[in-house]
């Protein structure tokens, strides 16, 4: 699958954030998105996954692909998660194919036994963010994208994430938008703040 992003232009309230933008997303590559505030990193996320259309260019897949969209494993900016829900089920919850047994043995990797049941509300934020990180993995999915990941972990915590994120990856193409690029070196960095 190769997803094409094509002269894509994008204008908010007059605001132009992107601005003839190309990329080409293929399997089994990872892409790391960086720039400043402001720069277009969510808005091109969104494009991928047709929540915004572009003003001028277009997002399309190609080769042979039988539906007209992706099926995306996403963490987005905010986490989006049920607050009164625990983690596992917060994991199990987004498809029916991923079992409670699968979910708790994903979320070991991330978090401690004891955080795994309590609803969420009462994690921290980088707590929090691991569970939409092993939510988002534990999706049967073509692609993986991510939007500020890492935000709230400590070191530690960020490097167990990549490492987890990296092994269950698999073929699929990997699109993450960060303003800290530290670990990530196996990826394609894409500056967005420079023209």
């Amino acid at each position: 699958m190769t997803i094409e992003i094509k002269d894509v232009c994008k204008s908010f309230d007059g605001r132009q954030v992107l601005k003839d933008f190309s990329l080409n997303i293929e399997e089994e590559h990872s892409y790391i998105i960086t720039g400043p505030s402001g720069c277009g990193k969510t808005t091109l996320l969104r494009l991928i996954l047709r929540l915004e259309e572009p003003d001028a260019g277009h997002v399309k897949l190609l080769g042979d692909y039988k539906y007209p969209f992706i099926n995306s494993g996403t963490v987005f900016q905010e986490d989006r998660l049920c607050d009164s829900f625990d983690a596992v089920t917060n994991v199990t919850m987004v498809n029916r194919r991923v079992y409670r047994e699968n979910a708790i043995s994903e979320l070991k990797n991330l978090l401690s036994e004891d955080e795994l049941h309590k609803p969420v509300r009462e994690l921290s934020g980088g707590q929090r963010r691991r569970v939409a990180i092993a939510r988002a993995l534990a999706v049967p999915s073509d692609i993986l994208i991510m939007d500020e990941p890492f935000t709230g972990l400590d070191e530690a915590s960020r490097r167990n994430a990549i490492s987890f994120i990296r092994e269950k990856q698999g073929t699929r193409p990997l699109v993450i938008t960060t303003h800290d690029t530290s670990g990530l070196e196996f990826g394609r960095i894409i500056d967005m703040g420079i023209d």
